[in-house]
């Protein structure tokens, strides 16, 4: 009997619960609930985050940087200063060191024959006078050159920067210093790798590129430099970019193919939407004289317009300067005094000079 009353009990409670389920079943429309489908929007477009300028920081002084030449130099003035008068002897010492610099027998020449004109008229009669003379002579001599760099507004199109010299100048790295400095003033910039024949250096300003935040136009491996840089150009151009700052090969300046096709290159990138308005030769100081001899190839193929001087900060003296602007005409615009992208600094005469003398 208790048994009868447990399963009578169990099929009460069975029954309860399914009567339960199918109440719940027909309140909710009779149908197995299911997940509901979500639309999903499509995702908005990711605008990236605005790559921020780099930090220049202020360029170091001449002075810090210079200390081998101004060695060679000072030694020899403080030398002339010790005299009690002016003699043979103190035009001998300073032609010396003046040679010792590399501003070239031409440049040195010219500079102490006119002191030599002022000692016999009695003009200068003091050792401190000469020196005083030939410092100011020779910031004189550096002193009317236009050195900004050329940004033409007017036009409504970008600029272009053509960047040429011998491979091993610095020529890429220069390039990408340049870059990130006119970033920094908020110019919006594109590299073009025109030199197509070292794959190293398209992917040295790829890396510049991403630290920078500039957009940059590759070829392929020997492809045509000017088609890189036309390219450049006409991208530069559609995307409203300001600066185009175009690689060129460098091989030697002594070869005669190079020279045409630096030639080509310009042509091209000036039937591109927009101008030459700067072509930098970067010269390696360290070369002394022989900066002269690049500067006169790439000037009469290319119309340079600049250059830049690195490596000022090792063994280089920097006399090179003097040679460059007097028998070619060609201002010295950026100096390179060290590694780092502040270290290409503007050339500035008279600091220059006083670098020299300063002991």
């Amino acid at each position: 009997m208790n048994d009868l009353w447990i399963y009578v009990a169990v099929a009460a409670v069975v029954l309860g619960v399914g009567a339960v389920i199918v109440v719940a079943r027909r309140s909710r429309g009779g149908s197995t609930p299911t997940a509901p489908a979500v639309e999903v929007a499509p995702s908005a477009p990711v605008t990236p985050a605005p790559v921020p300028a780099p930090d220049v920081a202020a360029p170091p002084s001449f002075r810090d940087r210079l200390a081998r030449a101004r060695g060679v130099f000072a030694g020899a003035t403080s030398g002339v200063l010790r005299r009690s008068a002016i003699d043979q002897s103190t035009w001998d010492e300073l032609e010396e060191a003046m040679l010792r610099v590399d501003l070239g027998v031409k440049v040195t020449t010219s500079l102490l024959d006119s002191l030599r004109d002022r000692v016999k008229r009695r003009d200068i009669t003091e050792p401190s006078a000469l020196i005083s003379a030939l410092r100011d002579d020779m910031v004189s001599r550096l002193a009317d050159a236009n050195r900004s760099l050329t940004f033409d507004t007017s036009r409504g199109t970008p600029n272009i920067w053509l960047m040429v010299g011998v491979n091993g100048a610095g020529k890429t790295t220069s390039l990408a210093k340049i870059a990130a400095q006119q970033i920094a003033e908020g110019r919006s910039v594109l590299m073009a790798a025109g030199d197509t024949f070292r794959a190293a250096a398209g992917e040295q300003l790829e890396t510049w590129a991403t630290r920078t935040g500039a957009a940059i136009v590759r070829g392929a491996e020997g492809a045509d430099p000017s088609s890189v840089v036309f390219d450049g150009v006409q991208s530069a151009a559609a995307r409203n970019i300001e600066l185009v700052l175009a690689d060129t090969a460098g091989r030697l300046q002594t070869n005669t193919n190079l020279m045409d096709e630096l030639r080509k290159v310009r042509r091209v990138a000036e039937k591109a939407a927009g101008a030459v308005t700067e072509v930098l030769l970067v010269i390696d100081a360290t070369t002394g004289q022989n900066g002269l001899v690049q500067a006169r190839q790439f000037a009469e193929a290319t119309q340079v317009t600049g250059v830049v001087l690195t490596k000022l900060d090792g063994s280089a003296k920097g006399g090179i300067v003097f040679a460059i602007e007097t028998e070619l005409g060609i201002p010295v615009k950026l100096v390179g005094l060290g590694e780092t992208v502040a270290d290409l600094a503007p050339f500035v005469p008279g600091e220059f000079v006083s670098a020299l003398f300063d002991a």
